[in-house]
């Protein structure tokens, strides 16, 4: 696979992350967009182990292009301004009044059935997962939450397959994990919900 993309254009890094939201893909850096261009035309839907490759340009420059670029310290204050929103949103979230709703207490996946109000505590660096499906294990939840910063460990509930903890090194952190993955979906019927633990 890397020697045919080289064969394309200078690759000046491949990236590819590990977390359960980002398997089966990868990120092709080109020094050239002209080299990218041919490699997207010729490679799209070639047969990558049995199923079709499936490409398209990134979003966003990669940060190896942004430094190249010099356009670096720019995507950097993008960062930490997203950074404050989610802080900000996280100590909106605790001050509100009980019974009140929170922007991410609606349901974001578009499922028409209400979510069963869950209590919702202070900010804590400790994150308690529900709603989890029967086939949950250690490594699924930690590969989901080790994208975030600060996060340290998973902590499952013997006997109870549908409830788990997560433990980061700070309430901040663990507010941005907890935003990021509000209603995530780890099997089509199991939305996960996301709370503060209990102090």
């Amino acid at each position: 696979m890397i020697k045919s993309k080289k064969k394309f254009g200078h690759v000046v890094d491949i990236v590819a992350l590990k977390t359960m939201k980002m398997r089966g893909q990868a990120f092709v850096i080109f020094k050239e967009l002209g080299s990218s261009t041919n490699a997207l035309r010729q490679l799209q839907g070639f047969p990558f182990y049995g199923k079709p490759m499936r490409i398209q340009y990134a979003k966003t420059d990669s940060d190896v292009i942004s430094k190249m670029r010099g356009t670096f310290a720019d995507k950097e204050k993008k960062k930490e301004k997203k950074k404050a929103k989610s802080l900000e949103l996280t100590a909106n979230a605790a001050n509100k009044k009980p019974g009140q709703a929170t922007p991410n207490s609606a349901n974001t996946q578009g499922n028409s059935t209400p979510n069963p109000q869950v209590p919702d505590y202070p900010p804590n660096y400790i994150l308690f997962l529900n709603n989890l499906p029967e086939e949950t294990n250690e490594m699924m939840l930690s590969m989901l939450f080790n994208q975030f910063p600060g996060f340290k460990e998973v902590r499952l509930v013997p006997g109870r397959h549908d409830i788990a903890f997560v433990e980061f090194e700070n309430d901040g952190q663990a507010g941005a994990a907890r935003d990021a993955l509000q209603g995530f979906k780890i099997t089509p019927s199991h939305a996960m919900k996301i709370t503060y633990a209990k102090k």
